[in-house]
């Protein structure tokens, strides 16, 4: 049977429609404010060029070279007598499907919101906040059936394959999400705002930039770029042969960093030009912004609806990556068809997306929490604080000193040059300590 595979264009957009998601609006720009504007941007930049593409190569060069699913991959690869490391392959596709569970749920608000936008924004941030609260407290229906939505949306788009499906959604919606992030950052460079957004972002704090910033700076950097779960493994099997995985490495880290300052400085003057404070996660993109679009007017409701399009575009294309790693797992261990394949990976994260969605609610959070935290933020909790980072501490640990350096260079010196003996020092030596020191600091186990 002939498998098929990406374009080059398609998979470095698939590879970046996984790795550009819900993080890059609602957390990034936040998150560089907080911690000391441009010198934490500038420390970021540095982290993401020394950390998420070095990572991001070798979880590349893992399915380029295993061209199965990732389990396979790491069995395949491994030599005789350490096929375990096919565990390190699971790690990642059980964390992936993990956090579909309620990342399904998240896009399902997000197309609430688009409808809300069409029926009448609310005009202040209290009832913008009130909207939001009611919805997760006692919207079960609404959520239940945009939850149901997204779920058909992805299963439908997982069961045309890789080109019919995968890289067709990321052809058609990745540049509509460029198109609609960029005329709204040109719009946003028109009005006054736009100074005090930089200066939030950019403008070097650097008394703020302490360890915690560095921490912070690395942790965002590994998972913004969707590392760790198999997704970019799982695409990579698919690859052309003779790809140059450098280039199209440099070329998804790019795309996802540029989106992530571009929707940032945008979002950020909308807040400051109509008088609203910064918030962060879901209160900036379901409280915050919902009440300024309404303040902008006409001009408001169209960009609100955008916006809330280009966030289901993101979610979107970052969801079927998260799935994709299990079902072509099953296709690859017990010769499903992709139709079965398909039902149990989407039906498992639809149906524990039910209990995690029903946890927020008054009518079951009770009964659905513990340890001080719901079911929803248990899972959200495990998968970025214990599974994506030891999926990618393995991998670097994997390519590092298991594959023979001779295999990695083969498959690396042309597109590296001299720069291979610099990027293969850093992943065996800097990676693992910083992912280390990033888990350790998510559990609570050290602080700084």
């Amino acid at each position: 049977m002939k498998i098929a595979r990406f374009s080059r264009i398609g998979f470095i957009l698939a590879a970046a429609g996984s790795a550009v998601g819900l993080g890059n609006i609602w957390k990034f720009p936040y998150i560089a404010g907080e911690y000391g504007g441009g010198a934490f941007v500038f420390v970021y930049l540095i982290t993401v060029l020394m950390i998420g593409f070095t990572i991001m190569i070798a979880e590349m060069l893992i399915g380029y070279l295993g061209r199965k699913d990732a389990a396979a991959s790491f069995a395949a690869l491994a030599p005789q007598g350490k096929r375990a490391w096919s565990w390190a392959g699971m790690m990642g596709i059980w964390a992936g499907l993990w956090i579909m569970t309620f990342y399904s749920v998240v896009i399902g608000w997000i197309l609430h919101y688009i409808g809300v936008t069409l029926s009448g924004l609310p005009a202040t941030v209290g009832e913008a906040e009130a909207l939001f609260g009611t919805m997760l407290s006692e919207g079960i229906g609404t959520q239940l059936f945009y939850h149901t939505l997204a779920f058909v949306v992805i299963a439908a788009v997982l069961l045309r394959g890789i080109k019919a499906g995968i890289e067709r959604l990321n052809l058609v919606l990745m540049p509509i999400l460029f198109a609609i992030v960029g005329g709204m950052f040109l719009y946003a460079l028109t009005l006054e705002g736009f100074g005090q957004a930089w200066a939030f972002m950019f403008a070097p704090n650097w008394h703020k930039l302490g360890s915690e910033a560095f921490v912070v700076a690395v942790g965002h950097a590994f998972f913004t770029i969707s590392l760790g779960m198999g997704a970019i493994l799982t695409y990579a099997a698919s690859l052309p042969k003779k790809s140059n995985l450098v280039e199209s490495s440099l070329s998804v880290v790019a795309l996802d960093t540029l989106i992530a300052l571009l929707a940032g400085l945008t979002l950020f003057t909308f807040l400051y030009e109509y008088g609203s404070a910064p918030a962060k996660g879901p209160g900036l993109v379901f409280i915050s912004l919902p009440a300024v679009f309404f303040e902008m007017g006409g001009i408001g409701t169209l960009f609100a609806l955008l916006f809330f399009i280009a966030l289901a575009f993101a979610g979107l294309t970052s969801a079927v990556s998260l799935v994709e790693p299990m079902v072509q797992y099953l296709i690859d261990r017990y010769d499903y068809s992709r139709l079965r394949s398909v039902v149990l990976a989407a039906g498992f994260f639809y149906l524990v997306g039910i209990v995690a969605l029903l946890s927020n609610t008054e009518a079951f959070g009770g009964i659905l929490s513990f340890g001080g935290k719901n079911f929803f933020d248990w899972v959200d909790f495990i998968t970025s604080s214990i599974m994506l980072p030891l999926g990618g501490l393995l991998m670097a640990l994997f390519v590092g000193y298991v594959l023979p350096k001779s295999e990695v260079y083969a498959a690396l010196h042309e597109s590296m040059g001299r720069g291979f003996a610099l990027w293969y020092g850093v992943l065996r030596y800097v990676v693992p300590v910083a992912l280390l020191i990033v888990m350790l600091n998510l559990l609570g186990i050290v602080r700084f």
